[in-house]
């Protein structure tokens, strides 16, 4: 499917380094601006998957931004993330490491147990093009550390990596194969079998269980991951907004960029006039200001277009 989306006019220019202040107090009227655009410049059809369509994309922009989610790490075998239960106290909510030592415990050893995972034709993909100067930066919604483990460079893990644990408070970060190697050192019973990819300690085993400190400061440790509630640190956002001005296309792969987080980046291409495209299976928030949108596996698109 192509969604051919709103059609800019050409006389919004602006400058993002100028614009959080205004990006931010005006953004209510911005979104209804955006959809009044695209109620009245929208044309959306459905044809089969043109390849030319998003490969011509690419060959009119020099430098992209791209922007990955969820799409990309299911392709490799990994749950969207969205769809983990939190209400015991699962690993990607706070109370991890602020609730009960039972919980704290049991998700710790989900963590030690965490399956490895193979990279997939898209990670590849985006590191070619990270290699031939294609890409201004990548920023990534995922915490699988895939990106890197595929050799792109040009990378920011907006929501951080489960490849790492930091101290909660003297912010020291470990990697997480270190890390693996004290948690066995001091519970040597404990195995990294991986076939279980949801472990239950047995009680007696949870009284057993015992959570490394900081080596720095003796500090409780935490995966170096956002929690639910936790908020990207303003460096990070405004870094990614540079990166943003500096390129001339901006790529959306595999998100429905549900948060504001992510779909800012989308808002402020559209408003300084660069050309957006989207591969996704689903609906995005930024649907209506994309220049096209192509519904597809991203695996069935990314390794055919060239750079």
């Amino acid at each position: 499917m192509i969604f051919v989306g709103a059609m800019r006019n050409s006389t919004a220019m602006y400058s993002i380094k100028a614009m959080p202040a205004k990006f931010l107090m005006f953004q209510h009227v911005k979104r209804w601006l955006h959809q009044k655009r695209n109620a009245n410049n929208c044309v959306s059809f459905c044809q089969p998957l043109d390849l030319n369509e998003v490969q011509n994309f690419i060959d009119k922009t020099k430098k992209l931004f791209i922007l990955t989610g969820a799409g990309l790490s299911t392709e490799s075998g990994i749950p969207d993330w969205h769809n983990y239960s939190t209400d015991v106290g699962g690993l990607y909510s706070q109370s991890f490491f602020q609730n009960s030592d039972e919980i704290s415990r049991q998700s710790w050893a989900e963590w030690m147990r965490l399956p490895s995972h193979e990279l997939n034709d898209g990670h590849k993909a985006l590191s070619r093009w990270e290699k031939r100067g294609k890409i201004e930066w990548l920023a990534t919604q995922n915490f699988d550390g895939l990106h890197l483990l595929a050799g792109s460079e040009r990378v920011t893990e907006v929501n951080g990596s489960l490849q790492r644990a930091k101290c909660m408070s003297c912010k020291d970060v470990t990697e997480r194969i270190d890390l693996q190697k004290r948690f066995i050192k001091v519970n040597p019973n404990f195995s990294l079998d991986t076939e279980d990819e949801n472990p239950v300690l047995s009680k007696d085993d949870m009284k057993k269980f015992t959570i490394p400190k900081c080596e720095k400061c003796e500090g409780s440790l935490k995966p170096d991951i956002l929690f639910k509630g936790d908020k990207v640190e303003t460096s990070v956002k405004t870094s990614l907004m540079e990166h943003v001005n500096n390129a001339d296309g901006i790529m959306i792969l595999g998100t429905s960029l549900k948060y504001f987080s992510s779909s800012q980046y989308a808002e402020v291409a559209f408003e300084c006039n660069k050309p957006i495209a989207i591969v996704n299976n689903g609906p995005t928030k930024a649907d209506h200001l994309a220049t096209l949108k192509f519904k597809a596996n991203l695996g069935d698109v990314l390794p055919k277009l060239t750079v």
